[in-house]
């Protein structure tokens, strides 16, 4: 198989073999041939959005659209994560000092900075000058400002991905019971999933209503996520070992992720039940990521 320059690139950055060029090239054809056909140079960016569980390929999937579509329609593309606006370390130490402990824990709704993820998205789209903001996961903090990169001028194409981006809030009925030990034992009297419920409904939708197109990666079911995320921390080590960097105290063990993941249970399994036949784009996937079925669901 042929690969330019940008694909190798791709491929290095995300320590991917060429298989997942060659999976992509079939499955993602469609969605490439649909963003390509609707850019207009004049209009505003494009702005698509990646839903799914943890591990499921979100940022890997954005990070190719970027690189396929900048290199075809040769514009400047940029890719986001919900996780790169999470509240900083003291902001969400201050949350749980004053509103529940769980909310200490970055990762559900309620911890993130939604107002600085929309300015950063309007910004881009109108062109001005814009600090491309990173949390480092490694650190569990911002990225140092020092570090950010910037961008500036037109932008072809902004890809929006998150584990719960464009989820919708439960009705309170589903709230009453625990449904695994951390909420049990954690949240016995409900205020931290309420407090989560309440952020999806009021403070969530418009940052989520600015998202053109909405690609859904569909797990199978929620008992994947332990070994795509335990994936995603070994990699993690390896990248920050292979730039020469020792990884911080955010690195999660094997117990610390079975309890990490618990916190995702409610709005993951909700998101798995009812997405689906909203998502603009749906592929379902295997136990191994591989992917089984691509459908347009409101097509």
């Amino acid at each position: 198989m042929k690969m330019s320059s940008e694909e190798k690139a791709f491929l290095d950055r995300n320590q991917l073999p060429l298989s997942y060029l060659q999976a992509a090239n079939q499955w993602f054809s469609p969605l490439v041939d649909n963003l390509v056909n609707n850019y207009k140079p004049d209009n505003s960016p494009q702005i698509i959005g990646i839903n799914g569980c943890q591990g499921s390929g979100k940022s890997t999937l954005a990070d190719y659209l970027c690189t396929v579509i900048a290199e075809r329609l040769e514009v400047t593309t940029v890719s986001f994560s919900l996780d790169d606006f999470y509240l900083t370390k003291a902001e969400r130490s201050y949350l749980g000092a004053t509103v529940h402990p769980l909310l200490e824990t970055r990762g559900v709704p309620g911890t993130h900075d939604v107002q600085l993820a929309i300015d950063s998205i309007q910004s881009l789209a109108a062109g001005e000058k814009t600090v491309i903001t990173r949390f480092d996961k490694s650190i569990d903090d911002r990225a140092p400002a020092n570090s950010l990169k910037t961008t500036e001028g037109k932008i072809g194409l902004i890809d929006l991905e998150g584990w719960c981006l464009s989820a919708k809030p439960q009705s309170s009925d589903k709230l009453a019971q625990p449904i695994n030990s951390l909420e049990e034992n954690d949240d016995r009297d409900g205020l931290w999933r309420n407090y989560v419920n309440r952020a999806l409904e009021q403070d969530y939708p418009p940052l989520f209503e600015l998202v053109d197109e909405l690609i859904m990666l569909q797990a199978p079911t929620f008992d994947t996520v332990f070994n795509w995320r335990l994936e995603q921390e070994q990699k993690m080590v390896k990248r920050l070992e292979k730039e020469g960097i020792q990884a911080g105290s955010g690195v999660m063990s094997e117990p610390q992720i079975l309890r990490f993941i618990s916190y995702f249970q409610r709005v993951t399994e909700n998101i798995l039940e009812e997405m689906p036949k909203r998502a603009d784009h749906l592929f379902k996937l295997g136990q191994s990521r591989e992917i089984t079925h691509y459908s347009q669901p409101k097509a």
